[in-house]
């Protein structure tokens, strides 16, 4: 058994519309991912004639949004499994201006096969994903988390993930994908987007910042764009990888 980690379903969704005969049990959903592979054999000259079929059963593990929740989650579910594979994945910020939102990013503090994926995924970045208390605002912030811990990104969960897996022995790659960066930041103040003690939206907290300032709309719209071409790259660069390791 193969285990995806987000930290949420907002992350994991478009990911998920690739597997089929999918299951849901509370934060977790199970499902099969089927390869179509072409190759050459035997010195034919039509690889669309050599197909290979391959299925993989995967497990895709909410883990909730931060390091407490995601210990809980996490520890309880390896608990009664032993996968042999765990990438963690969903969104990471960046703390550079050469992070843009849609750039993979592979971990190489918190990845056994970072080289694999690598050759996999060329375009992807690799540095370390620095995981932090909180979500990280504005990009003052950001710089000097990424100045202090030597980081190309930030997220929430990676290391706590990293440390469990090492634990017990379960091979791990982190691979995301970048939300949001200096260069294009959130649209509004990370407290109204998400609430972490509830893990939810609070709308109330939402539609009220809204009404005061109107012209958020227009960015809260742009950025659910920018989120959504990043899931869709992310759910494709999983593929991919999952079909190669």
């Amino acid at each position: 058994m193969i285990v995806v980690t987000f930290a949420l379903p907002a992350e994991s969704s478009a990911f998920i519309r690739l597997l089929r005969n999918v299951t849901r049990d509370g934060a977790v959903a199970r499902g099969e991912l089927k390869y179509r592979t072409s190759f050459r054999a035997g010195g034919s000259t039509k690889p669309e004639a050599n197909v290979e079929h391959r299925t993989s059963n995967v497990c895709v593990l909410h883990t909730g949004v931060g390091a407490a929740r995601c210990e809980e989650r996490l520890g309880n579910f390896l608990r009664n499994q032993t996968p042999e594979l765990l990438i963690a994945s969903g969104f990471c910020g960046g703390t550079t201006h050469q992070l843009h939102p849609e750039d993979l990013v592979i971990a190489d503090n918190a990845s056994d096969l970072s080289k694999k994926a690598r050759a996999i995924l060329p375009g992807a970045v690799v540095g370390k994903i620095h995981s932090a208390d909180r979500i990280i605002d504005p990009a003052a912030d950001r710089y000097e988390i990424g100045r202090e811990h030597v980081a190309i990104a930030i997220d929430m969960e990676t290391e706590t993930i990293a440390r469990l897996c090492a634990a017990r022995s379960i091979p791990v790659l982190a691979l995301r994908v970048v939300s949001d960066s200096p260069a294009a930041p959130f649209p509004m103040p990370p407290s109204v987007l998400f609430d972490i003690e509830k893990q939810r939206v609070n709308f109330f907290l939402l539609f009220s910042y809204i009404a005061r300032n109107p012209t958020s709309v227009i960015h809260l719209t742009q950025f659910a764009r920018q989120i959504a071409r990043a899931k869709t790259k992310l759910a494709a660069a999983l593929c991919a990888v999952l079909a190669e390791l």
